[in-house]
């Protein structure tokens, strides 16, 4: 990977870190069944799939729901989730490319839209918690956009540049968000988007996140 002193990623938890695809759209389909929606597909999830997550209901349900529904739908989501999450695992060689990174003098910090006090425990009992200078979820209420917890994240890691700083996420919303601090941004295809929806954002795709760190070390440079 060669040196990257100085240079940071940023990375994604839930559908990049975390293989947690069959959760969520088992999360999803749990939420549309309290209001009698028909479940939809993977392949529909990712299609569709964007943030504000009230955006997401709005393009399956015509409308935005209400709030009552939105409470309804994000309760038992959390709840569904919380229970399944427990099947699902790391992607393919996190810890080894974590590793990789920090010893080619690169740092590397953890922002997820998922609860924080769910979030640290989790990614402590798979052991990779050491391999980042920062872990922060998501404290207040869901639903709402990653930039404003990416403003407050990288405002509190010290010595890290935004300019040599790169987002790794699977979602559209980690690009607005790396944008908002001026930090550069890759997507990776294995969450919650399609390719062609994440290709519209105008930022490197790519199918693996080996392929992810080599081109957040050419953004860095």
């Amino acid at each position: 990977m060669g040196k990257h002193k100085a240079a940071h990623i940023v990375w994604d938890w839930n559908g990049t870190l975390f293989h947690d695809n069959t959760a969520i759209i088992g999360a999803t389909n749990a939420a549309f069944a309290e209001l009698g929606l028909e479940p939809i597909t993977l392949e529909q999830y990712r299609e569709l799939y964007c943030v504000p997550v009230p955006r997401f209901y709005e393009r399956l349900m015509g409308r935005l729901p209400t709030d009552a529904e939105w409470a309804v739908m994000d309760e038992t989501f959390h709840r569904y989730y919380t229970e399944h999450r427990v099947g699902c695992r790391l992607t393919d060689g996190v810890p080894g490319l974590l590793a990789e990174w920090a010893s080619a003098g690169g740092s590397q910090s953890l922002l997820s839209m998922y609860g924080h006090d769910e979030l640290v425990p989790l990614v402590r009992d798979f052991g990779i918690e050491p391999h980042f200078i920062r872990v922060d979820g998501r404290t207040g209420p869901s639903g709402g956009s990653k930039a404003e917890h990416m403003v407050r994240h990288v405002g509190a890691l010290t010595g890290v540049e935004p300019a040599r700083t790169v987002v790794i996420g699977d979602a559209a919303d980690d690009a607005i968000a790396a944008r908002h601090v001026g930090a550069r941004a890759v997507l990776y295809t294995g969450g919650s988007h399609s390719r062609a929806s994440l290709e519209a954002v105008g930022v490197p795709v790519v199918d693996s996140l080996e392929e992810a760190i080599v081109e957040a070390a050419r953004l860095a440079a």
